[in-house]
């Protein structure tokens, strides 16, 4: 081969090599392009992913936030009626929680208890209670006498029908006509001071024994039945002095409840009248 033919495949071949380097520069190149493309659409896929979210976000730092329904008011807890107002009845004149009072008489009217006992207290006239009642009244009058130093007696107990027709003097508000008086129940007894003072009077709810009475009766089942403030439901004037015993399950309810009579506590009719 001649001098010039090895020039002439010498150009040759520089020739190819450059179009070969070219050619991969190009491609190298175009490649660079695609993947600073793909960065460059992913970056700005990202922003506008994330831009409704930020927006949202700060719209929600600058707003209010969006009202919540308020959870419902969750009840009171129910009351669970825990005394049974029905243990014993409220008709039968035998039981301790009969409620006789203008419209309601004793049935029949002229009941007598089986049950009557002498109560072995100091008295005015010789009292005689049903034996629950009296033993209440024993332990009464020794805790008045052991706790304050006081002296009770018994002014007036158990009272017949025919006894009861022999003192009712036709004045309503302060007795009861045969057959409707609490007396004949043997439940019910009229207490005053050992001293005479101020016996079956008013003033006796004020004096140390009427104070004692007032706190302490329900401790041993008695109740004040003929309050001040309730003539319009009991139909009588204040007796502080007329206590009736009705146990100490339905004394200690009662005061607790602040419940004063019996109409009240029984969801009973007033009775200021009779029927």
């Amino acid at each position: 081969m001649s001098a010039s033919e090895r020039r002439e495949l010498s150009d040759q071949v520089q020739r190819r090599r450059l179009v070969i380097a070219a050619s991969l520069s190009v491609a190298l190149i175009a490649g660079s392009v695609a993947v600073v493309g793909a960065v460059v659409g992913a970056e700005a896929s990202g922003g506008a992913a994330s831009s409704p979210a930020g927006g949202e976000g700060a719209e929600g730092a600058a707003g209010p936030e969006s009202a919540r329904p308020a959870p419902d008011t969750a009840p009171p807890p129910a009351t669970v009626e825990t005394f049974d107002r029905a243990a014993h009845s409220i008709d039968d004149p035998a039981s301790i929680w009969v409620v006789v009072d203008k419209l309601r008489p004793l049935n029949p009217q002229d009941y007598e208890p089986v049950d009557l006992v002498d109560v072995p207290v100091e008295h005015t006239w010789e009292p005689l209670l049903r034996q629950e009642a009296s033993d209440a009244v024993v332990a009464m009058f020794q805790a008045a006498l052991d706790e304050a130093g006081l002296e009770l007696a018994s002014n007036s107990a158990f009272r017949s029908y025919s006894a009861q027709e022999s003192i009712y003097d036709g004045d309503d508000l302060l007795t009861a006509r045969p057959g409707f008086s609490e007396h004949q129940t043997g439940l019910a007894i009229d207490i005053g001071a050992a001293s005479g003072e101020c016996s079956l009077a008013a003033c006796f709810g004020d004096i140390a024994e009427g104070v004692w009475l007032r706190d302490n009766a329900w401790r041993f089942g008695f109740i004040l039945r003929y309050p001040a403030d309730k003539t319009p439901v009991t139909g009588y004037e204040f007796e502080p002095w007329h206590y009736r015993y009705v146990g100490v399950e339905l004394a200690t309810e009662m005061r607790e409840t602040g419940i004063t009579t019996l109409e009240e506590f029984f969801g009973l009719p007033a009775a200021p009248e009779y029927g």
